[in-house]
Parts: structure tokens; sequence; C-alpha cells
């Protein structure tokens, strides 16, 4: 019966897929036919609109994938909504600019942004639409899985934090790992799926034969070698299988690729924030009159240290008063300015300059304050370990996590980032970093009380 869930939910995504393709590619097609074609001097015939329609699904798809739109039923329907809708305004610009190169005519430039506007209006509207009812109907199809959760010592809110996506997972039982592996293994048939909860390695490598020999979903939270291995190569050179973690990161010729990348970026990011630094740059100012920019020192690779430069969202001197601690839910360091630039990021644009710089890079983990590095390295000796690369402007952790995310957690989340480093996957995280900056959850703070994060 799992399997044959499995597969039916597979055929459901890829059907769903299809249809939202489709159905923007024949919006497009209406558009293309009726109002965009008829304004280029040679009209295309035949093949040459659908060589124009096969164009703009390909951008499509693309946009689509990397914004996350086509995880109905995995995603949220908020989440999945955002990344359709940011994938339909990216699709409609560069097809526009394309239109206005083939049209070759200034006067028409205003109509061709009409038409594109209101057809990235008119995708929006209906991809919300089949992503809300696509989500609601295979929420009705697959109901969630009913799963056995094994812990640990360590306690965490996992299962918290799993129970919130109702939708998709119900922890329905729990067993310690004081239970007999007799008890464990009789249990586990009555589950959907197992979750092992940060369990000691030994424990959890039983577990997983276990439930490989039962054909039993399983899911457990990684530890850092786990990550490691994960993206390891595997060498066939003799009879013995091998596997190689290169622990390299970045090629010299990536390295080269991706600074020009974070000049080019970075100038371009200057040039078109330009007017919005200059608003935020009056309305911090006039709020109290004191510094628009907050200079902080912060850790790069190496532990190489630099200033990174911000917009002021708190108080002046807000530091004064219990030293370095990162802000909490509520903070009443955070002036109301404060508040918007922080909740869409605009704090965070001056960067620009340190990327420009070289202090930072586009996609890497971010700095922390040394204090505050040094702190975490206390609970947790491999946080260091992010300081292989780089620091971010945006990564891993602030695509996937939150700014309250735990310690660990954000350690694991840039150490798949150490791990898996590509200029495809840059690529990507500054794509998905469009689509978090209207996921408010990813601005929540940490508790009151606290200076860092657990």
């Amino acid at each position: 019966m799992s399997k044959r869930r499995e597969s039916g939910k597979y055929l459901y995504q890829a059907v769903t897929n299809i249809l939202i393709t489709f159905v923007i590619s024949a919006i497009f097609y209406v558009a293309w036919n009726n109002w965009l074609n008829i304004l280029m001097d040679r009209k295309f015939l035949g093949k040459g609109n659908w060589l124009m329609v096969g164009i703009y699904m390909v951008v499509a798809i693309f946009f689509i994938q990397s914004f996350g739109g086509y995880k109905i039923g995995i995603s949220r329907i908020s989440h999945g909504s955002i990344g359709c809708a940011l994938a339909s305004v990216m699709t409609n610009v560069i097809m526009g600019m394309f239109t206005i190169m083939l049209v070759g005519y200034a006067k028409l430039i205003p109509t061709i942004v009409f038409i594109h506007f209101n057809m990235c209006l008119i995708d929006i509207v209906v991809l919300f639409g089949m992503t809300y009812f696509g989500t609601w109907l295979f929420r009705r199809i697959f109901p969630p899985y009913q799963m056995l959760m094994i812990y640990g010592e360590h306690k965490n809110n996992l299962d918290s934090k799993m129970n919130h996506r109702g939708d998709k997972y119900r922890i329905a039982a729990t067993l310690s790992t004081n239970t007999s592996l007799e008890r464990i293994v009789a249990e586990i048939p009555k589950y959907d799926a197992v979750l092992i909860n940060d369990v000691p390695s030994e424990f959890k490598n039983k577990i997983l034969k276990i439930c490989f020999d039962q054909k039993k979903r399983v899911y457990f939270t990684p530890k850092i070698s786990d990550i490691i291995v994960k993206e390891s190569e595997e060498l066939n050179l003799f009879d013995t299988p091998l596997y190689l973690s290169r622990n390299m990161g970045f090629s010299a010729l990536q390295s080269v690729v991706k600074r020009a990348g974070d000049i080019v970026l970075s100038l371009i990011g200057i040039v078109l924030s330009s007017p919005i630094m200059l608003v935020t740059a009056i309305l911090i100012h006039s709020y109290d009159k004191g510094p628009v920019f907050y200079k902080q020192e912060r850790y790069t690779i190496g532990k190489k240290r630099f200033y990174v430069l911000k917009f002021r969202s708190m108080i002046v001197d807000a530091e004064k008063v219990g030293g370095a601690r990162l802000a909490t839910e509520n903070d009443d360091r955070i002036t109301p300015i404060g508040h918007v630039i922080r909740a869409t990021r605009i704090d965070e644009i001056p960067q620009f300059f340190n990327i420009l710089k070289g202090d930072m890079s586009f996609v890497g983990p971010r700095p922390e304050r040394p204090e505050i590095h040094e702190e975490y390295c206390k609970k947790v000796p491999e946080f260091d370990f992010r300081l292989s690369v780089k620091a971010g402007l945006t990564g891993y952790a602030q695509v996937y996590g939150k700014y309250n995310t735990t310690t660990y957690d954000k350690l694991k989340f840039d150490m798949v980032y150490v791990q898996k480093t590509s200029i495809l996957l840059d690529l990507q995280l500054i794509l998905l970093t469009l689509r978090v900056v209207f996921q408010k959850e990813s601005t929540e703070g940490i508790e009151e009380g606290e200076t860092t994060a657990k």
C-alpha cells in the first residue's frame, strides 16, 4: 500500500506540474498570437510562433523550478504561491525584453510592457488558484504520514516542527533510545514512517537497517559527519567500494567565476537599489537624527575580520546596555523604520559594497560577530567549519532557516552549502532569497532573555 501511495504522489505531482506549464504557456500563446506578434514588421508564422512559445516555456520552467513553484503538496500554499508569482514576474520581464528586441521600435515599448504586465497579473491569479486547489486536493487524497519518533537524550522541538506541518506528518507515537530494540522492531510496522531524532550514531545505524529491511520510510536529523559523507564521490578502483570526500570547496576556476559574478552583481545591485538606499537613508536620519549606517565587526573566511555595513535599524548605541546580542522578538531597541527595513531585508542592501570590496560574497554563510561566533563555538566546536568559505549576503541557512534557528541547525545548513558549493547552487540560492523576503517567519527573533540562538 505504501509503495502504491508513493507512486500515486509522484504521478499527481507530475500531472500538476505539466498542467501549470501548459496553462501559462497557453496564456502566452494567446497574448503572442493576438497582440505581440502583430507589432513586428514581419510577423512570425507557424513554426516561428511555436518557437516563441517554446522559449517562453523553457524560461518559465527554469524560474518555477528555481522558486519552488512546482512543489504542490510539498510546500505550504503561501510558499508555492509566492514562488509561482516571482517566477511569473521574472519570466515576463525576460520575455518582455526579448519581445522589445524583436519588435525593434522604441515607441512600442509601452505597449509591450502593458501586455506583459497584464499577462503577468493573469499568470499570478491563475497560478495561485491552481496552487491552492492542487494543494487542497493533494491533502484530501494523501493524508499525513502516521509516524513513530525514536528520540535520544538531547531535547529539541523537532516533534512540534513536524506536527506544525500537520498536512504532511503526524507524530502518532514516541519511543526513547532506552526502549529495547525488540520492542522498537515490533512497533515499526504499525506506522507509515519512522522519525529518528538525534540519537547516537550506532543506534541510528541499527534503526536504518531495520527500516530498510522492512521497506519502511525513514526520516532522520543528520549529524555533521552525515553531511560531509553525503557529498562524497564514489570511486570504483578495485573490488571494494570507496568514497572520496574532497573537502576542497570551490576549484580555482569556480573561485574566479564566483568573484567575477560578485563584482558584476554587486555593481548592478548598487545601481538598481540607489533610489531605495537614498529614501531609506533620509527616513532613518529624519527619525532620530542619528547615523544612517551601522558598522559591525564580523568574521569571514579563515576568521578574517572585517566591518559589515548595514542600514541602522536600532536606536543609537543599542549595545551599550547588555553588550552584543541578537535581536529578540518584539525587541524594543528596533526603531519603527527598523522594523520595516529588517522585514524587507532593506537593511542588508549596503552590503553590496562589502561584496564589491571582496570581504563577502553574494552567497555563503552569514558572517557572525566575533564574540557571538566564539560563544557558539563553546556550544558547538564545529561552528568554525563554516569559515572555510567566504561569508555571504545570503546562504543556505537564510533560505531554509530562520533568524532564530538554533546554532547547531544553522551550522548544518551552512555545512550543506560548504559541501555542495557550485555556481549553479549559488544562482539557485540567490533566486530563492527573493522568495524569502516575502516570508514573515524567516525574520522571527530569538526568545526574550537570550543573547544568541540556542
